[in-house]
């Protein structure tokens, strides 16, 4: 349910009930994790997926049915048939076990939950697996996680990784956009007024007119950040790679040519940069797709971002063996 927080908290504040079905146990292979969720509106708007297709009709129904009254029990199993999973839509063979819940504009507790989610703060909702109801919990300590105890469906969210862009530029705005959906909290920081507005980045969460430098030096930050250096200026890259590489961000890129690369490695050098720190910059950074445009090289660095978190090969999936869907993310 909260991977579609921002959506279900607008369809809430705009005055709608919203029937959610939610993913309380995966069987097999299947693309989407436990506590992923589709919500249906009472005006008919679909938000978010399950499983990427093959049970979103059954889905659709369930939540119109939640929000009708007409739901009988709270959970079901979805992709199953008398015959095989195959047969019931799954196509991968797998199938889903969801309960169905509703929320409405009254639901305070719930919706601060979905608020904080949204933010990328770190959140927690309970659902009944008898009746669907729905109430906030404690916010958690540790890593993400959705699980069955005690007959309750228990979805929670740690604060979102933080993804520091460095640089006001078209770059920037479009990997904000890129990212924000992955779930990152995006911050953009660039010392130029005319460049760090929120008209120019509409998707960052902000904006920050300061020094790269003496922003990334304060940042707290862990293995599941990230910090991309977008401004292919050397009076800004250099101090902001020094700060960024002194820090235990995960990940650590920064844009320019191969020969923008060298030199730059030499200034760090310069710097005082060890060979164990630049041996963690990402430059040039991103995957080679042969991005040109801003929006095509934000797909190629967010793709280095998935593969470094998931620790995946970022290989062509038709020339390689074993399991496609998401693995989850190592905490260490």
């Amino acid at each position: 349910m909260l991977d579609i927080a921002a959506e279900l908290e607008r369809a809430l504040e705009a005055g709608h009930r919203v029937g959610v079905v939610t993913v309380a146990a995966v069987h097999g292979s299947a693309p989407r994790a436990v506590g992923s969720a589709m919500a249906v509106t009472d005006d008919g708007r679909v938000i978010g997926a399950i499983s990427g297709g093959c049970v979103e009709s059954e889905a659709h129904d369930l939540a119109v049915a939640a929000l009708t009254g007409s739901l009988g029990s709270a959970s079901r199993d979805l992709g199953l048939s008398d015959d095989d999973a195959l047969a019931a839509g799954l196509a991968c063979g797998g199938h889903l076990g969801v309960v169905a819940s509703v929320l409405g504009p009254a639901d305070a507790h719930v919706r601060e939950q979905l608020r904080l989610a949204a933010e990328g703060r770190g959140a927690s909702v309970e659902i009944s697996l008898a009746d669907g109801a729905v109430s906030a919990g404690a916010v958690p300590d540790g890593e993400d996680i959705a699980t069955v105890t005690g007959g309750y469906l228990q979805v929670r969210r740690t604060n979102a990784p933080q993804l520091i862009i460095v640089g006001a530029v078209d770059f920037s705005s479009a990997l904000a956009t890129a990212a924000r959906p992955l779930g990152y909290r995006v911050t953009v920081v660039d010392a130029r007024p005319a460049f760090a507005t929120v008209e120019r980045h509409p998707d960052a969460h902000e904006v920050i007119r300061a020094w790269p430098e003496e922003y990334v030096t304060r940042a707290r930050l862990g293995a599941r950040d990230a910090i991309c250096v977008l401004t292919h200026e050397e009076r800004f890259d250099i101090p902001a790679l020094v700060a960024a590489l002194a820090t235990d961000a995960g990940y650590v890129g920064a844009m320019g040519s191969r020969r923008t690369d060298a030199r730059r490695r030499e200034l760090l050098r310069e710097a005082g940069v060890s060979e164990t720190a630049l041996a963690r910059l990402r430059s040039p950074i991103g995957l080679d797709i042969g991005a040109v445009t801003p929006a095509e090289t934000a797909i190629s660095i967010v793709g280095e971002l998935i593969a470094d978190a998931r620790r995946a090969s970022a290989e062509r999936l038709s020339e390689t063996a074993g399991p496609i869907h998401a693995r989850p993310i190592p905490t260490t």
